[in-house]
């Protein structure tokens, strides 16, 4: 499972260097300030979660129901909180109505806090 985690890790971390490069400069000229403000979120908890998976993945032996836990939260929570902020924010550039993925950001984050919870388990 290290491996795993570690592949998650890197595409997590060059997927968000990638986004933010984008959002820094051709995505300006794209979506609206408040747009791209919110797009800056999704990225940063992206390369968040791609930081503390590295350090999981080097330390921990997955032996705990709650290590793989802490995984499958912050993995899952990640893809749904972050992947739905980037659609939310390129759907009126789309002209597209995306509002129904308006609930899955907060799923992806109670996912990214039960990923947490679980870490803290483990360590205790």
């Amino acid at each position: 499972m290290n491996t795993a985690v570690l592949i998650a890790a890197t595409l997590f971390g060059s997927i968000s260097i990638l986004l933010g490069a984008f959002g820094a400069h051709a995505f300006k000229k794209l979506i609206s300030p408040e747009k791209l403000a919110s797009f800056e979120v999704g990225v940063r908890y992206q390369m968040y979660s791609a930081l503390a998976l590295l350090v999981i993945g080097f330390q921990l032996d997955f032996s705990q129901y709650s290590e793989k836990l802490a995984v499958y939260g912050i993995v899952g929570g990640t893809v749904l909180f972050s992947g739905s902020i980037y659609l939310l924010s390129f759907s009126e550039y789309w002209k597209t109505n995306l509002k129904f993925l308006g609930p899955i950001t907060p799923l992806g984050g109670l996912l990214m806090i039960i990923g947490w919870t679980s870490l803290l388990i483990s360590f205790l």
